[in-house]
């Protein structure tokens, strides 16, 4: 079982990321932003920044020569414990990277990318039998490929602390099957979890359901329980929330299950959505979706980006939206703008339901659950068509 504490000394770590010659500063600088907020999460404070701007990550080493070398030398000098790259690794990479950095037996600096991260993230999260397991299976998948000796999960999940030395290959091969193993027994786990859950949502049959979705951190979970009046855990934090909820709310006289599922982000890993698929089945099996957005965030309009390509690779693109523009408390020279104006720029451009909110300050949720009201009155009365 792997234990979703990372030991730590210092907890110092770099960033490094890549852009092409047509990435503006800015929206590196916003990467980097959010792969410190990742590592902040888990106690991991971010104190060097690399950029470099490549056609192409290098085959061999992510980086070039030369901004190798400027890292290594950082690194060396401030007693860097963590080396977090803001996109996936391949193995090669990373054994590459190991060599170059000289880490030796004492392992004094682990390698992470963004993948590693929020997997680490969602295992910390984690707190139903479902959650665990899907995120365990998720990590197994990650790593096969990747044992070398910088990656100590293995040593966690055994039960053991710190790192082993000199380990050759027939321990890496000893390792392989373990995970195999590791694999093949959580998918096992996780086949008869979604049987259980099919079985729960069939039940639910007779009444319309409605799932929160959105980016993560942008207040999904404040909302549910502004609506449902529930105690969901929210909290400003990335990936606060893991496990899907789901609470019975009833507006005026039409009730509906509304669900608040893990929130998206960039470069969310493959292995997590493939074993997170029972999970989002509650987003697309849901006759309305609340798109949440923070509106507050300058790149909010790439996370909606991002957000709808999810949905669409997870085959929920199609279902009815309502677009919610939370956090309007926080908007710089709010008195300024005109929100009736923004709320039209958005359903001309986006073609959806649009409704501008504080979920916070309770700001316009009268008029938010009127929109979620009608849009489940239509639903319920094609379920009931004699409901008066």
């Amino acid at each position: 079982m792997f234990a979703a504490k990372m030991e730590r000394q210092n907890n110092l770590a770099v960033l490094v990321a890549l852009g092409t010659k047509d990435t503006r500063v800015e929206e590196t600088e916003e990467h980097l932003d959010e792969l410190a907020f990742l590592a902040e999460t888990i106690k991991i404070n971010a104190v060097k920044r690399f950029t470099q701007k490549l056609p192409v990550p290098d085959n061999r080493t992510f980086v070039g020569k030369g901004k190798l070398q400027e890292i290594k030398s950082f690194v060396a000098e401030n007693k860097i414990n963590y080396l977090l790259f803001d996109d996936d690794l391949s193995p090669s990479q990373l054994r590459n990277l190991e060599n170059e950095l000289n880490l030796g037996k004492e392992l004094s600096v682990r390698i992470y990318d963004r993948s590693l991260l929020i997997l680490d993230i969602f295992l910390m999260r984690a707190q139903t039998a479902q959650a665990r397991t899907q995120v365990e299976l998720a990590m197994n998948q990650y790593l096969l490929p990747r044992l070398t000796r910088m990656w100590t999960h293995l040593e966690r999940q055994r039960g053991g602390t710190g790192t082993r030395g000199g380990a050759g290959e027939k321990e890496i091969e000893t390792d392989r099957r373990v995970v195999r193993f590791q694999i093949t027994k959580l998918k096992e786990e996780l086949e008869k979890i979604d049987k259980q859950r099919h079985t729960q949502r069939k039940s639910r049959s007779g009444i319309v359901r409605v799932a929160l979705v959105g980016y993560t951190n942008v207040g999904k979970s404040t909302l549910m329980n502004v609506l449902s009046k529930a105690e969901v855990k929210a909290e400003n934090k990335l990936f606060a929330t893991v496990d899907s909820t789901v609470r019975k709310v009833v507006i005026e006289n039409i009730p509906f299950l509304l669900s608040d599922t893990v929130g998206f982000i960039r470069k969310l890993p493959h292995h997590l959505i493939e074993s997170f698929k029972s999970t989002l089945d509650e987003v697309r099996e849901a006759d309305l979706l609340l798109h949440v957005v923070d509106i507050a965030h300058p790149f909010h309009e790439n996370q909606i980006a991002v957000v709808r390509k999810t949905l669409a690779d997870i085959g929920a693109g199609n279902i009815p939206t309502i677009l919610v523009l939370n956090k309007i408390d926080l908007l710089k020279d709010r008195e300024q703008i005109d929100l009736n104006a923004l709320s039209s720029h958005y359903r001309q451009f986006e073609q959806e339901e649009v409704v501008i909110v504080s979920a916070t300050h309770k700001e316009n949720i009268e008029l938010f659950r009127k929109k979620i009201f009608e849009a489940v009155r239509r639903k319920h009365l094609l379920i009931y068509p004699n409901f008066v």
